[in-house]
C-alpha cells in the first residue's frame, strides 16, 4: 500500500520591485511606549544606588587621620583626655 500526498500550492516566490499587498500595510497612527516601576522595584533601584555609593566612598578618611594624629602629637589633648578618663573611672568606682 502507497499513499500519495499532494500539494497544496507553491507559495509566490518574491520578486525584486514587487509592491506588498493591502494586507502589509503598516499603520500610520503614532503610539507611544511607556513603563511603570512597583514600589518594590523602585526600593531596590534605591538600595542598589545606596550600596554603589557606599562601595565608592575609601575606607580610610584621609582627613580625619590627620586629624587624630595632630591631636595625639598635642601634649594637652592627652592630658585632657587622660584627665576625663580617669574621673569616669572615679564615677564609676563611686570615689
Amino acid at each position: 500500500m502507497s499513499m500519495t500526498i499532494d500539494r497544496i500550492g507553491c507559495p509566490e516566490p518574491i520578486q525584486p520591485g514587487k509592491k506588498p499587498g493591502p494586507n502589509s500595510r503598516v499603520s500610520q497612527t503614532e503610539k507611544s511606549d511607556s513603563i511603570s516601576l512597583s514600589s518594590e522595584a523602585v526600593e531596590k533601584a534605591e538600595f542598589y544606588r545606596a550600596l554603589e555609593l557606599v562601595a565608592s566612598v575609601p575606607d580610610i578618611r584621609e582627613d580625619r587621620v590627620a586629624e587624630l594624629r595632630q591631636k595625639i602629637n598635642d601634649p594637652a589633648y592627652i592630658e585632657e583626655r587622660i584627665g576625663a578618663t580617669a574621673d569616669r573611672i572615679m564615677d564609676v568606682f563611686g570615689f
